[in-house]
């Protein structure tokens, strides 16, 4: 019981904090609410307009405080890509210029020697003059680290033992690459001016011939150190960046500080970026945040590593964010003097407007309504007066968004695909594939191209009769490649029709129509043409087909309005859609008329207006007036 007693005296103490929280936080609501009912609109839009000002130009501010942050690291991080991008093209020049050696060495020297007429000297000697001024030595062995010959150094040290070296075996174990080593001091040969040189060594396996017999040897070439350190000296990234070089296992290769990293006295994180990837990321090292931008240079797997100190960049961040916030507390000083001002001109005629009302309610006639200040007020006695007449506007308005809204139903009809035609072109695609004929194939992917490039139209509604016959042409293509030629076509225009306009996507519903319903279970070889004609000032195309055919009331009834829509196979447009947009476009005076009798097939005539260029432009003048 007694211990029970101290959950019970918190749970209350708590409760009752928690009430009196709430009763204080009403209270501060109702005194704001109080006093802003008792403002006056001057002061509410003069505070209004200070407040939003001041929360704009702190949401502006800090938009563009992280914008120039961020465009900041991204244009270090852009230059550091650029700067790495032209070393790496330098180094892989200077390779390559190296690999180029090797090559030659073997396609053209030892690949057409044999030792035991004679050997490599003339060649090695050739290619060492033409390189001297970034080779070493170059030098080849047996297959048990032997010396067959080298130059310009031939006296081999009585210490060195080639065969136990890295660039030996890995040259044996791997026959078909290059392999490029870290830097060393090149050990293997006497140098009479008993001088140390830092070398990078490229060998390769290759196959020597003694007496027509051929046997394994390596050779190797030894590039200067200094052409790669010269390379990568004085290359400076922003903010006080650097770059250096490993290889794929994070070995240093150069670093501008490397005799302080092998001396003990700095550190690198190089063999954490031994595992980066290509591209920009963000590291801590030692504390501090670096931005690294790695790039692999090709043939050898090293890497280069751009590192940019953040802090660096941080530093200019900061002073723009301490000017912003001392310009901004002078515009708030600023904006609500000018706000005070504005709002008293812009409230003074309000006021007035007011008071005129209140009049206007107590039956007061002959009131006089000013309209002074600003467009909006002056316009709002104005607007009483041409209520009525707005409201016939209106009418009239939405009317004719009742129009449009029918014309957008239609286009909207008009840009529809049919998937399954799509699906069942694609099979036919992969089938014809499968089955080798490419021919087909290709044929079948190009029209389907070009079919919907001229559906698209770059949204225009009208396009050129040829456009559409071309549309028209690549549809039955692919329709006769994919009825295995059941039928064929012919598409034609006649004399006069050069240069006219049509609407868009009107002949291929017809064509539907004619091979679906038409050419489906004819017997014999179908049949479709396509003929355009000038008839006065109309334009004529006229779709036939000799198939089934039907009634003349069941052709009649395609085009009636009260006949229910029925979906069939086709686009999904329907030859009622085509006759809907004609009429709606140019006017109950055009459209289609279909002509059938059964076992005679069926013919559909599409009746426009002939629109050549200057048609055109006077047709879509009308229709933006």
């Amino acid at each position: 019981m007694t211990g029970s007693a101290y959950p019970e005296s918190g749970g209350a103490e708590a409760q009752k904090g928690g009430t009196e929280v709430r009763i204080f936080f009403k209270g501060f609501v109702g005194k704001v609410a109080d006093r802003y009912r008792k403002m006056s609109i001057q002061m509410v839009i003069s505070l209004s307009f200070t407040a939003v000002a001041v929360v704009g130009m702190v949401f502006m501010g800090m938009s563009m405080y992280l914008r120039f942050s961020t465009t900041t690291h991204s244009m270090a991080e852009d230059n550091s890509q650029r700067v790495l991008a032209q070393v790496n093209a330098n180094l892989e020049s200077y390779l390559h210029r190296m690999m180029r050696v090797s090559d030659t060495m073997y396609y053209r020297v030892i690949k057409h020697t044999d030792l035991a007429e004679g050997g490599f000297q003339e060649g090695m000697d050739l290619l060492y003059e033409e390189n001297r001024d970034s080779l070493v030595s170059i030098a080849v062995f047996d297959r048990s680290g032997g010396l067959v010959s080298a130059v310009p150094l031939s006296n081999m040290k009585s210490s060195a033992v080639p065969s136990a070296s890295g660039w030996f075996q890995s040259a044996m174990a791997k026959m078909e690459n290059l392999h490029f080593s870290t830097p060393h001091i090149q050990n293997l040969f006497e140098d009479p001016d008993y001088r140390y040189r830092w070398v990078v060594s490229l060998s390769r396996y290759v196959q020597l011939t003694r007496d027509g017999v051929t046997e394994s040897g390596v050779l190797l070439v030894d590039m200067s150190f200094a052409g790669i350190e010269q390379v990568c000296q004085g290359v400076e990234l922003t903010n006080g960046g650097y770059l250096y070089l490993m290889d794929s296992d994070g070995e240093l290769i150069y670093h501008p500080r490397q005799q302080l990293i092998y001396a003990g006295l700095l550190e690198e994180n190089n063999l954490a970026a031994a595992g980066y990837r290509d591209g920009t990321r963000r590291e801590t090292f030692q504390g501090q945040a670096r931005q690294i931008t790695v790039k692999t240079v090709g043939y050898t797997g090293w890497k280069l590593v751009g590192v940019v100190p953040a802090q660096q960049m941080g530093a200019d961040t900061w002073q723009t964010l301490l000017f912003g916030l001392a310009l901004l507390l002078f515009s708030v000083f600023l904006m609500a003097f000018l706000n005070f001002r504005i709002s008293a001109h812009i409230t003074d005629p309000i006021l007035r407007l007011e008071q005129a009302v209140k009049e206007l309610e107590a039956g007061t006639e002959n009131v006089e309504i000013e309209e002074g200040g600003c467009y909006e007020v002056q316009r709002l006695g104005h607007s009483i007066r041409s209520m009525v007449s707005t409201m016939h506007h209106l009418m009239d308005d939405i009317i004719q968004q009742e129009s449009q809204k029918r014309r957008s139903e239609l286009e909207v009809l008009q840009s529809q695909i049919n998937p399954h035609f799509l699906y069942n072109t694609l099979d036919s695609v992969i089938w014809m594939t499968e089955a080798g004929r490419y021919e087909e194939a290709i044929q079948m992917v190009t029209s389907l191209a070009r079919l919907f490039r001229i559906s698209l139209s770059r949204g225009k509604r009208i396009i050129p009769l040829a456009d559409e016959l071309e549309h028209a042409r690549h549809y039955m293509t692919i329709q006769q490649i994919r009825f295995k030629n059941k039928f064929t076509s012919q598409i034609s225009a006649g004399p006069g029709t050069e240069g006219l306009y049509t609407l868009k996507l009107i002949v291929q519903p017809i064509l539907e129509n004619a091979i679906y319903h038409g050419m489906a279970s004819a017997e014999e070889d179908g049949f479709i043409t396509v003929a355009a004609r000038r008839d006065g000032e109309d334009l004529v195309i006229e779709v036939a087909d000799n198939g089934m055919g039907m009634r003349p009331e069941v052709a009649a009834s395609l085009l009636d309005e009260d006949r229910p829509d029925v979906r069939t196979t086709g686009s999904g447009i329907g030859v009622r859609n085509v006759h809907r947009r004609i009429q709606l476009t140019f006017g109950k005076q055009y459209g289609l008329m279909i002509f059938s009798e059964p076992d005679e097939g069926t013919t559909v005539q599409i009746r426009l207006p002939a629109l050549d260029r200057e048609g055109l432009a006077a047709y879509e003048r009308e229709v933006m007036e």
